[in-house]
C-alpha cells in the first residue's frame, strides 16, 4: 500500500483527542465521559440541547473547571493536569459567550491586551480585514460597540495570541442575521487560513453552513456524530436530539 501524502497526512491528524472527560461544578457533577477528536484544520461544532454540557465542555478544555479528569491530547500533548494558561501557551484559545470585553478600554487597548502565546497569531491590520467595523472604532470604548462588534473583538483577540485551534461558544448569540453571516464567512476564512475550530452551536442551519462534522451532546456525553454531507438527511433525527 502506497504512503499517504503529507497532505492526506495532516488531513486526517487528530489534533484534539478527547477521551472520557469528566468535569464537575462544585459537587454537581456535569460532564459524564465525552468522548471526540478534531483534525487538524477542520470546523467541528458540538450541538445540543441548553443544559446538555457543551459550555461545559469548551471550560474544561480549557482548564477553567474547578474538576475534571480524563484525557484531552492537545497536540500532542496531554493537558488534563495542566493549568489554564499552560493550555493556552500550547496555542488553544477560547472565545466566550460572554465575550468578555473590558468596559475600560477601548476597541484597540482591548485588542491588544492578551499576550502572543505561540508565533503565527494574526497581526492587527489582518484582523482589521477581518472585521473592519473594528478599524472604524478602534477608539470608541468596548462596551459601547454593538453586540455584533463585541463578538467580532473578542475573536480578533484570540486571532493575535498565535493559538492555532479556537473554541468559540456561541458566537451568534442574539445577533441580527446581517452579523451572523458575516461571523460564518469569518469561520470559513479562518479555516482557510488553516485554523481549527471547536464551534459550540444551537443553529443546526447555520451549523451545517460552516463545519465539517457534528458532535451531538446530550447529558453531558456525546451521543452521535453527524458528517456535514449527512446532516440535513438526517434532519428529523437531529430534531429530536435538539428538541426543535
Amino acid at each position: 500500500m502506497p504512503e499517504a501524502s503529507p497532505v492526506q497526512a495532516s488531513v486526517v491528524k487528530p489534533v484534539l483527542t478527547v477521551r472520557g472527560l469528566e468535569a464537575w461544578y462544585g459537587e454537581s457533577h456535569v460532564l459524564h465521559g465525552m468522548d471526540f477528536e478534531v483534525r487538524e484544520g477542520e470546523v467541528v461544532t458540538l450541538l445540543g440541547r441548553n443544559g446538555a454540557g457543551k459550555t461545559t465542555t469548551m471550560k474544561a478544555l480549557i482548564g477553567i473547571m474547578g474538576k475534571r479528569r480524563g484525557s484531552v491530547v492537545f497536540d500532542g500533548h496531554e493537558t488534563i493536569k495542566l493549568s489554564s494558561q499552560a493550555i493556552a501557551r500550547l496555542g488553544l484559545g477560547y472565545c466566550p459567550e460572554e465575550r468578555g470585553i473590558f468596559s475600560s478600554l477601548s476597541v484597540g487597548e482591548n485588542l491588544m491586551l492578551p499576550p502572543r502565546v505561540k508565533p503565527g497569531g494574526l497581526i492587527v491590520d489582518e484582523i482589521f480585514a477581518l472585521f473592519p467595523n473594528l478599524k472604524e472604532r478602534i477608539a470608541s470604548q468596548g462596551t459601547k460597540l454593538s453586540g455584533g462588534e463585541q463578538q467580532m473583538l473578542a475573536i480578533g483577540r484570540i486571532l493575535r495570541t498565535g493559538a492555532h485551534l479556537l473554541l468559540l461558544d456561541e458566537p451568534n448569540e442574539g445577533l441580527a442575521p446581517v452579523i451572523v453571516e458575516q461571523i460564518g464567512r469569518t469561520i470559513a476564512q479562518l479555516k482557510q487560513k488553516g485554523f481549527t475550530i471547536v464551534l459550540v452551536e444551537q443553529d443546526f442551519r447555520f451549523a451545517s453552513k460552516v463545519a465539517d462534522r457534528h458532535y451531538i451532546v446530550e447529558q453531558g456525553k456525546v451521543i452521535d456524530m453527524m458528517p456535514n454531507a449527512d446532516l440535513l438527511a438526517n434532519g428529523a433525527k437531529l430534531k429530536t436530539y435538539l428538541g426543535v
